[in-house]
């Protein structure tokens, strides 16, 4: 049964961390926008249990190509979308310390990830601020029950909408050009998950002529506890419900022209309920369309 525990905490990260690659960008004018093409990799041997402890586990990975797209329909609506086109979880054998011997088998699965497809609209826009509302569709579009036990995961099975609304505010200091953004939300789940709330704050900080950002990020989400989902499904494999954590990441961008550029993030949750404890790391690259 603990061996059978250890797959929700891993699922529960792979979950909440595949989104994070939400720029720092405002709501785009018509026919502007932001793609990025990113690799995503977590491993983790340890998990934050159901009361907040740090617990070991199996070790399980699992790595993802995605592209996230802003794209201006209007100067007042965005469209936004999220895919992870390939998604691969997987579990090495497990090896006896002292004899050496295959204790167990390790397995994997490949698949297209859970897609997020949204619609942003700005509230209002100035200068000085910026204020706008995301809906966010999650589709189901992952492996929910892979694997010879089903416990393999690159999705959660369950369709969700999260609603959002974001504040964003530029400014300087001296001659150094800064943005803070801050945003939070509610994420409606279903098939007997429960609901969530979500907030979070961004810094950025631009270098050398606004060739290198530094950006800081931080989520929480917390469970409202309102689903009956049970421990175990029908097929005996577990998956995680009421879910909660405090995340922090850190992330460099570099822009090789106005267009075009790479980022490397590094992301972790500092505390959490039924999550991993391992930090993620992602880079990718993107283009700016102007």
């Amino acid at each position: 049964m603990r061996h059978k525990n250890i797959l929700v905490y891993f699922t529960a990260l792979t979950l909440l961390f595949s989104f994070q690659n939400i720029e720092a960008q405002w709501v785009n004018k018509k026919g502007d926008g932001y793609f990025k093409l990113s690799a995503w990799y977590l491993e983790t041997d340890q998990h934050y249990t159901d009361t907040g402890e740090i617990d070991p586990n199996v070790t399980r990975g699992n790595f993802n190509l995605n592209l996230y797209a802003d794209y201006g329909i209007t100067d007042n609506w965005d469209i936004v979308a999220y895919i992870p086109f390939y998604a691969r979880t997987y579990q090495n054998d497990v090896v006896s310390g002292t004899t050496g011997e295959t204790i167990e088998q390790g397995e994997s699965i490949n698949s297209i990830g859970d897609i997020d497809i949204g619609i942003e609209y700005k509230l209002y826009h100035s200068q000085k601020i910026s204020i706008s509302t995301t809906l966010t569709l999650g589709l189901p579009t992952g492996e929910s029950q892979g694997g010879s036990d089903g416990s393999y995961q690159t999705g959660d099975g369950e369709f969700n909408q999260f609603l959002k609304v974001g504040l964003g505010l530029p400014f300087k200091i001296k001659n150094a050009s800064l943005y803070s953004k801050a945003y939070f939300g509610f994420n409606n789940k279903t098939k007997d998950f429960s609901d969530e709330f979500r907030a979070g704050l961004e810094f950025g900080l631009s270098l050398f002529n606004k060739k290198v950002w530094l950006i800081a990020r931080s989520d929480i989400v917390e469970s409202f506890k309102n689903g009956s989902l049970n421990a175990q499904n029908s097929q005996g494999s577990i998956f995680a419900n009421n879910i909660e954590y405090i995340g922090l990441g850190g992330e460099i961008s570099y822009l090789f022209s106005k267009k075009i550029g790479f980022s490397l993030n590094y992301t972790g949750a500092i505390s959490g309920r039924i999550i991993a404890a391992n930090p993620s790391i992602s880079a990718g690259v993107f283009f700016n369309l102007k």
